[in-house]
């Protein structure tokens, strides 16, 4: 049992040490420098934002009510004996007359009744004044800068990149460094 444990121990610390060579290796490929940044440019967004604002006033409303108008029968009653007598009185024998009559006081009432109906009067016209709102927007533009288009200098060449936040005179870059086979 001790030899397993051991041996266990010693392929652990083969592993770890093989780990660490290999990053050791990999950090002496990369090495970090700083170039000279060039030129910055902003990367601007125009944004706006709405904010409703309720915006009322005071105006001058027409309205009308119907006239409240008595049911009168006088029209129509008096177009019928005006209307039975005249027909009563050119009618030439008895049922005749008769029937003259009873047309004419039907013809008579009817004619009444239309006469009645087109001298009726107008409504109510009235005026008040009413409250009435809307809502507006108020419209604000504004800008935001959203990142930075970043050209830098390294070794006589030029180069572009993008960054979130303004780096300042340098800028640093990662060097990597191969053998030449």
């Amino acid at each position: 049992m001790k030899k397993i444990i051991v041996c266990s121990l010693m392929a652990l610390g083969l592993f770890s040490s093989v780990a660490e060579a290999d990053s050791r290796y990999k950090e002496s490929r990369h090495h970090r420098e700083y170039a000279k940044v060039v030129q910055v440019e902003p990367i601007v967004v125009q944004s706006e934002r709405r904010t409703p604002r309720r915006e009322c006033w005071e105006e001058e409303v027409r309205y009308e009510t119907p006239r409240h108008q008595q049911k009168s029968y006088t029209g129509p009653i008096l177009g019928g004996i005006i209307g039975g007598a005249i027909g009563n009185g050119l009618g030439h024998g008895q049922d005749n007359k008769k029937v003259g009559a009873v047309v004419g006081a039907v013809l008579g009432a009817s004619i009444g009744n239309d006469v009645t109906h087109n001298r009726q009067r107008p409504n109510n016209v009235g005026y008040r004044t009413e409250t009435r709102c809307s809502v507006q927007h108020d419209v604000e533009y504004y800008e935001r800068v959203t990142g930075y288009n970043v050209t830098y200098r390294y070794n006589g060449r030029t180069y572009h990149t993008r960054m979130d936040h303004h780096p300042g005179k340098q800028i640093p870059v990662r060097v990597d460094v191969t053998p030449v086979s």
